[in-house]
């Protein structure tokens, strides 16, 4: 029994030596700060290489300090002691004039473990004021201050859908409208294109007939005229075309050029020409009436 209380006493003492050998200290980078400032704490340890220690982490409370940020070191050992190191950042909201913090590190034995605080460090708060004043003075400021609003995408989605809506009524409504306006504004190019290519071969072949000119002329009367009627006036005769037209002065006006054409004859074209042309603007004309008659009857 003897034996055994020496035992503990000897493991007791021992540790207790080993214990002491184990150094804690901690201090602020700075003696004062102001309410939520960030500020420095370093917290050092000087222990046995053999022994093993641990640090506080997020987990520990730092009242009356809130942790923002936590950084550690390489440890140092130098002739069997080992130097460690970690460096907190911290805010104090506290409104006493004074703070103090004290951390513990953790010493790991084989059975239990032992709690080393550093020494107690303190951080005076730092006030803007030195004093408040006991009647408060206000400075009078009568300018509007605007106001940002945030964008209301309720409403925006609202209007959206109410321009929408009436552009599909007006394009509902007016469709057939839109419709025949852009057909006779095609059939009015068409025409101005037609006719102005048209003067210009009936000068050229006045000015000088040749088959080439005739033939050319002839073929962009038909082209524009099978496009009116939707016929195949390309592939008809000059009589078969007066015949479908009831029109023995187009048989004339064609005849003429053709004469051109297939006997090379210097014939005078300007009659044909215009007339011609006047049957292809009558037919024109025709064309846009039936449009707007469409349009009226739907």
């Amino acid at each position: 029994m003897g034996k055994l209380h020496l035992f503990l006493f000897l493991l007791l003492a021992s540790a207790s030596a080993w214990s002491q050998e184990v150094q804690v200290r901690g201090y602020f980078t700075q003696d004062s700060a102001q309410l939520g400032e960030r500020v420095a704490f370093v917290l050092k340890a000087s222990y046995p290489q053999s022994a093993q220690l641990i640090f506080p982490d997020s987990a520990h409370d730092f009242s009356p300090f809130v942790l923002l940020e936590r950084k550690t070191f390489i440890s140092n050992t130098q002739e069997g002691i080992t130097q460690d190191s970690a460096l907190y950042f911290l805010s104090n909201f506290s409104l006493e004039p004074i703070s103090y913090l004290s951390l513990p590190v953790v010493e790991l034995n084989r059975y239990d473990s032992l709690t080393h605080y550093s020494n107690e460090a303190f951080l005076y708060l730092k006030l803007n004021l030195d004093s408040i004043p006991e009647k408060l003075q206000f400075k009078e400021n009568n300018v509007y201050q605007p106001l940002e609003k945030s964008f209301n995408w309720l409403i925006f989605g609202a209007i959206s859908m109410g321009i929408l809506l009436v552009l599909a009524l007006l394009f509902f409504v007016f469709a057939e409208k839109i419709k025949g306006l852009f057909w006779k504004n095609k059939e009015r190019l068409r025409w101005i294109q037609f006719e102005r290519k048209w003067n210009k071969l009936a000068d050229l072949l006045q000015q000088n007939p040749n088959q080439s000119l005739a033939d050319e002329l002839i073929g962009h009367w038909k082209s524009y005229m099978e496009h009116l009627r939707s016929q195949p006036f390309q592939e008809w005769t000059s009589s078969e075309i007066a015949a479908e037209l009831e029109d023995k002065e187009v048989f004339k006006a064609l005849r003429s050029i053709d004469m051109i054409i297939y006997a090379g004859k210097e014939e005078d074209s300007k009659s044909a020409t215009t007339y011609l042309l006047a049957v292809a603007k009558l037919n024109y004309k025709a064309t846009l009436s039936q449009l707007t008659n469409e349009r009226v009857t739907r």
